[in-house]
C-alpha cells in the first residue's frame, strides 16, 4: 500500500476564509485581486520527483504548488461556483452518502439553499459541493491548461493528442466523503486545502472493476456495476493528502476520497481538492475498442479487454468509432419518443 504525504507549501491566510462573514469574503477578494500582478510572476507548476519514471499508465504520487494561486483561494472559488450556477454545474450530494453508495449528484441543493448560502455555511461539518466543468470560466480554462502544461511532455511521450481538459473542484467540510468510482479521462488530482484521504485502484485491477463494468461506462455511461467493497480497500493505493500534494491516475482507475475532523480547526475547516482531466488518443482509442467489444459482448463472446493486443485493438478501434457514431446518431434520433429522458450528447470519452 502506498502512502504518502508532502510538505505543506505555504498556509492559507486567515483572510481567505469565508466563516468570518460577509467583510472577511470581500476583503479575501480584494487581496486576491491586489496580489493578482504578483501571482503573474510566480511560476506554478506539478511535478514528479523522478520525471524519467512517470508513466501515464501507473498511479503516481506527485507535488505541486497551485494550492498558492490566487483562483484556488476560497473567495475565488466562492466567485466562481457563482458564475456556474446558470451551466448548473454547481452539483450536491444527499446527507449522510458512503464510500458504497452511488455517485449521484443534484445542480440542487438539498435543503433547497442558494449558492450564497452555501458558501456561508460551509464550513458545516457535512457541507459537501462540486464545482464541475470549471473550463468554461475562461480564466480557468487557462488556469488549468497551465495545469497540464507542466507535465505534457511527460504525457505525450506516451499518449499523445491531449484534448478535452476539464476541471472538476470539491469543496467540503468534514466528515465528507465521494463515492467510489471510474472516470474516462486521465486525471492529475490536487489538493489544495486541508486533508483529504485518496484511494485509488490500478485501472487493469478487473477483481475490482470487471471488464463489462468498464464496457458499460465507457459504453453506456452507467456506473450500476461499479461498486465499492469493504474488501477492496486493501488492493488500494492509498494517499494521506495535504496542499501541495498530488496523484496522477489514468483514465478508469477506481476511486475514492474522505475527510475527518481531526485535523480541522476554527477558520481551517476546508478540505478542497481539483481534478484537472484530460483525454489522449489513447483513451479515445481504447473506447474504440469498448465500442467493438461490446458488439461482441452482446453476440455472447468474451472479448479481450483493450491492450492485451495492440494487433487486434488496431483493427477494433476505427469500426468502434463507427459504432460509437452509430449508436450516439440512433440515441439521438430515438430520444423524443422517451417516457424517461436521458442524456443524448455522448461523452467525448466514448468513443
Amino acid at each position: 500500500m502506498d502512502r504518502f504525504t508532502t510538505r505543506v507549501l505555504s498556509a492559507p491566510m486567515a483572510a481567505e476564509r469565508v466563516s468570518d462573514g460577509d467583510d472577511a469574503w470581500h476583503s479575501a477578494r480584494s487581496d486576491k485581486r491586489d496580489n493578482a500582478a504578483g501571482a503573474q510572476d510566480q511560476v506554478y507548476r506539478v511535478w514528479a520527483d523522478d520525471p524519467a519514471t512517470f508513466s501515464t499508465h501507473k498511479v503516481t504520487a506527485l507535488h505541486h504548488n497551485f494550492h498558492e494561486h490566487p483562483l484556488f483561494q476560497v473567495a475565488e472559488l466562492a466567485q466562481l461556483a457563482k458564475e456556474l450556477v446558470p451551466f448548473g454545474q454547481c452539483r450536491f450530494v444527499r446527507p449522510g452518502i458512503s464510500h458504497a453508495s452511488s455517485f449521484a449528484h443534484d445542480s440542487r441543493h438539498p435543503d433547497g439553499r442558494g449558492i450564497d448560502e452555501v458558501f456561508q455555511r460551509i464550513e458545516e461539518p457535512g457541507s459537501w459541493v462540486a464545482l464541475y466543468n470549471v473550463e468554461v470560466i475562461p480564466r480557468y480554462a487557462k488556469l488549468l491548461a497551465n495545469v497540464i502544461d507542466t507535465m505534457r511532455p511527460y504525457v505525450e511521450r506516451e499518449q499523445p493528442g491531449i484534448f478535452n481538459v476539464n476541471g472538476f473542484a470539491f469543496i467540503s467540510a468534514p466528515p465528507s466523503v465521494t463515492p467510489f468510482h471510474i472516470d474516462r479521462e486521465n486525471n492529475f488530482w490536487l489538493q489544495l486545502h486541508g486533508r483529504k484521504t485518496m484511494n485509488v485502484w490500478d485501472h487493469t485491477d478487473r477483481d475490482v472493476v470487471s471488464a463489462d463494468a468498464v464496457e458499460d461506462f465507457i459504453v453506456s455511461h452507467s456506473l450500476r456495476k461499479v461498486r465499492f467493497k469493504e474488501e477492496f480497500r486493501a488492493r488500494s493505493h492509498q494517499f494521506e493528502t495535504q496542499p501541495g500534494d498530488a496523484i496522477y491516475f489514468p483514465s478508469t482507475s477506481p476511486h475514492m476520497t474522505s475527510s475527518d475532523r481531526s485535523w480541522t480547526q476554527p477558520g481551517n475547516g476546508l478540505s478542497i481538492s481539483i481534478g484537472v482531466t484530460f483525454y489522449t488518443s489513447t483513451t479515445r482509442k481504447t473506447a474504440r475498442v469498448h465500442q467493438f467489444n461490446r458488439l461482441l459482448r452482446k453476440a455472447g463472446m468474451s472479448p479481450a479487454f483493450p491492450g492485451k493486443s495492440p494487433t487486434v485493438d488496431a483493427f477494433k478501434a476505427p469500426v468502434g468509432g463507427m459504432v460509437g457514431m452509430a449508436r450516439s446518431s440512433l440515441s439521438r434520433a430515438i430520444a423524443p419518443l422517451r417516457r424517461i429522458k436521458r442524456a443524448v450528447k455522448a461523452p467525448p470519452g466514448s468513443f
